[in-house]
């Protein structure tokens, strides 16, 4: 079943509701599941275009998910935009030490949109990226929502005190553990 997500309560956010998904495929193979439900009308959720690397997707609708291993101090983050474009990026630390993670091949993202439903589905292989394989994972899945006056929203499975800060390992509660033996 699909974990909700919560707006920031500093930052609201529009009427609409937010699941996600998160499983493990394999060592090192993350799927992800976005589910936005309510009034779209109310939202920038950009058109398809040519699936590439980009950075600044975080700037406008986005949907996201952090990965740690368990006990160590180093992150992922993967950043998936509505239109197909996409980022990687590795941290040595909280918000220390960036930069795009290159071992991580392109996701393959679909999308679906209705009147009130938009989907986005990603497989992610994370390859060789380091201590993510073959460790458990802690989770942080989130995302940003901009509605149509240019205002963003922030939301995720948990948020610590203060401003938004998907970062924070107080927001990464969900964890998958290795692949069976």
């Amino acid at each position: 079943m699909p974990d909700r997500l919560i707006p920031h309560p500093g930052a609201g956010g529009p009427p609409v509701r937010l699941k996600a998904r998160a499983e493990r495929q394999g060592s090192g193979r993350l799927q992800l599941q976005f589910r936005l439900e309510g009034d779209l009308d109310r939202l920038r959720i950009p058109p398809p275009t040519e699936p590439a690397r980009a950075d600044g997707l975080w700037r406008a609708t986005c949907f996201e998910a952090f990965l740690a291993p368990v006990g160590g101090e180093g992150y992922v983050e993967l950043n998936l935009a509505p239109d197909g474009r996409w980022a990687a990026y590795r941290f040595d630390g909280y918000r220390a030490g960036m930069r795009n993670a290159e071992r991580i091949a392109p996701p393959t993202i679909s999308v679906g949109h209705g009147a009130d439903l938009f989907t986005l589905a990603a497989t992610v292989d994370l390859g060789e990226e380091g201590d993510l394989a073959g460790a458990p994972w802690r989770v942080a899945l989130t995302a940003v929502i901009e509605d149509v006056a240019g205002a963003l929203s922030y939301w995720a499975l948990a948020h610590p005190h203060g401003q938004p800060d998907f970062h924070h390992p107080a927001g990464f509660v969900l964890e998958l553990p290795p692949p069976a033996a």
